[in-house]
């Protein structure tokens, strides 16, 4: 660990909310990494990678010493991952055991559970900005107010929603043939 990353622990640890502020930005990258290499989908990277440095917001000072922080780190990472695929594994199962007693087979219905599965795999940010236009029905200026952020991000994002959504979409129909 570098030098300059101990000092910054050390300080976090002693409540400078700077060096903590600093902590958390230098972290994100190492958090993302190790994500990665840990989480079953981008969906779990996304969450853990904000679980983790809140995590990391809430209790560097409870850390014993600078040594432990990466592995700290590391297991809140871990565990994390772990419980969110456990909590996908568990509704997986609970959504085709209630998908199961469903008797009718209106395709109006298919479709809408299709849809809805389709708008659960999307990344977080594409999902979110889907339900604000789309579901909440928010105006574009609206929507960019609500995240904090441009206009033109909002139709970007929304655009690349709704194609991930068609591609999602179009490959299961042509699954279910």
């Amino acid at each position: 660990m570098k030098q300059n990353s101990e000092k910054l622990i050390l300080a976090a640890c002693s409540g400078n909310k700077q060096a903590l502020e600093q902590l958390l930005i230098v972290s994100q990258k190492d958090i993302r990494r190790f994500a990665r290499k840990t989480c079953t989908t981008s969906e779990d990277i996304e969450d853990v990678v904000q679980i983790a440095l809140w995590q990391i917001h809430r209790k560097i000072g409870t850390l014993k010493t600078i040594k432990a922080y990466t592995s700290w780190l590391f297991r809140i990472i871990e565990r994390e991952c772990y419980r969110l695929f456990r909590s996908r594994l568990s509704k997986n199962t609970e959504t085709e055991s209630n998908l199961e007693n469903i008797t009718t087979h209106d395709s109006d219905l298919n479709l809408r559970i299709d849809l809805i599965n389709a708008i659960m795999t999307l990344p977080p940010i594409y999902r979110q900005i889907l339900i604000i236009r789309d579901i909440e029905e928010y105006t574009a200026p609206e929507a960019a107010k609500k995240l904090g952020i441009t206009i033109e991000a909002v139709k970007s994002r929304l655009h690349r929603a709704r194609t991930m959504i068609k591609e999602k979409l179009t490959s299961q129909i042509f699954l279910d043939k």
